[in-house]
């Protein structure tokens, strides 16, 4: 009996021990109370940064060298600013930068083709930029459309590109098809009496269509268009063009081409004193090279996309002024519209993925669909309709004319539209 109340007592107390064993430690044993405690320290996340590469070509050599080549500096100023203040910072802290991969074309179609699709299946660029001309950026758009790149033509008017069904091509300049409405409006405001009328053009893909746009809207403004001719790209004797203007009574002449055709023909209807009243040339006129010519650019009219002049007020990026300033800093010489339309190119992208949050280029193109806004270099809209999607529907031209200063300078002044004007038009030509 003694044996079994002793051996029930062990149980009993090794009972007792195992709970007492189980039992936690008070909370104040055990670590200091929460608000005593030192907060964990969490270690930010490290940024990621993503380096989208951006291709284009450039005409390095050829006939569209001058204009190609600040649309490049344009563009490349835009890059260099943003790389330099630290890239796009997204919302989940992805940072974009961007490097370029670029050629020569040469100013050669051929070239463009076999660039283009060098730049999009060896080089994996991200993006595209066109390259200057309108037939040059025809032969990048097909590229473009069948490797799925979004790319943004700049120095590239003519509407045709944007009729083909693409969906991957955006515009940021004027359409051909409205760049010499706006002379034919000056040219009946300030002489209501000219009838007779002389396109004379370049036969290149960018010139006939402006033309031909031009030369319908003339007609239906009451013009009798009395000479529609064109010239060979390489024409540097205008000499039988310019008897056939005398020959038809032409009082006012439009057309031209490009720079370098552009400017001759200039030239050789003011040393021939040819009596017309009034001129407008396509590309040339505007570039600050075309006061080479001296008196022979007096009194000379050109369609611009955009000029220092022009006060617009931006909702994104720099302001025309600013614009200016940083791109005289690096470059040593005023910029052009060509040069204005490679940073707006830039600043077009940039708003895209800063709206779209992402580098996808699918979301990107969808940025460029909704796309609304007002830069330094004017308005940018996007026809998205099949019928001509990527056309420009929100940029305007502004026109401007070679006058001399008090002084005795050249100048560029805007004489149209009336109320952007800066000048009233020097009227007649001669």
């Amino acid at each position: 009996m003694k044996r079994k109340v002793y051996l029930m007592i062990l149980l009993l107390l090794a009972a007792m021990l195992a709970l007492a064993a189980c039992k936690p430690a008070p909370a104040a044993e055990e670590a200091a109370p929460a608000e005593e405690q030192a907060p964990a320290e969490e270690m930010p996340a490290a940024a990621e940064e993503v380096t989208l590469t951006i291709g284009f070509t450039a005409s390095q050599t050829g006939k569209y060298e001058t204009s190609s080549g600040r649309q490049v500096r344009g563009f490349n100023l835009w890059m260099q600013q943003i790389n330099d203040a630290g890239g796009i910072t997204l919302s989940d802290g992805t940072v974009v930068k961007f490097a370029a991969v670029s050629y020569d074309d040469e100013s050669n179609k051929d070239r463009v083709q076999e660039l283009y699709t060098r730049l999009a299946t060896e080089d994996n660029a991200d993006l595209l930029i066109s390259p200057y001309s309108s037939g040059l950026t025809a032969a990048a758009a097909v590229i473009a459309e069948q490797y799925g790149k979004v790319m943004l033509t700049t120095g590239a008017a003519s509407d045709a590109t944007y009729k083909q069904g693409y969906t991957q091509v955006f515009q940021i300049y004027t359409p051909a098809s409205r760049y010499l409405a706006g002379a034919v409006d000056l040219l009946k405001a300030t002489d209501s009496a000219v009838s007779k009328v002389a396109f004379v053009y370049e036969n290149s893909k960018f010139s006939t269509s402006v033309v031909e746009a031009a030369k319908a809207y003339a007609e239906e403004q009451g013009y009798d268009v009395v000479l529609f001719e064109g010239y060979d790209p390489e024409t540097t004797d205008f000499g039988s063009f310019i008897n056939k203007i005398i020959d038809s009574g032409a009082e006012a002449v439009l057309g031209g081409g490009h720079f370098q055709d552009g400017s001759t023909f200039a030239r050789q209807l003011y040393e021939k004193e040819v009596a017309i009243k009034f001129l407008a040339l396509l590309v040339a006129p505007p570039e600050p090279d075309f006061a080479d010519l001296g008196d022979a650019a007096v009194g000379v009219i050109g369609p611009s996309q955009w000029e220092p002049l022009a006060a617009f007020t931006p909702d994104f990026g720099p302001t025309g002024d600013e614009f200016v300033q940083s791109y005289t800093a690096a470059y040593d010489e005023e910029p052009s519209y060509h040069s204005a339309g490679g940073y707006a190119a830039g600043l077009v992208l940039e708003k895209a993925i800063r709206d779209a949050d992402s580098t996808d280029p699918e979301k990107i193109k969808a940025a460029l669909d909704a796309m609304d806004l007002t830069l330094f270099f004017g308005k940018i809209k996007f026809d998205t309709t099949a019928e001509a999607h990527g056309l420009q529907i929100g940029h305007s031209m502004v026109y401007i004319q070679w006058q001399k200063d008090a002084d005795g300078n050249l100048a560029k002044q805007v004489v149209w539209p009336a109320d952007g004007a800066t000048a009233e038009v020097l009227y007649p030509l001669h």
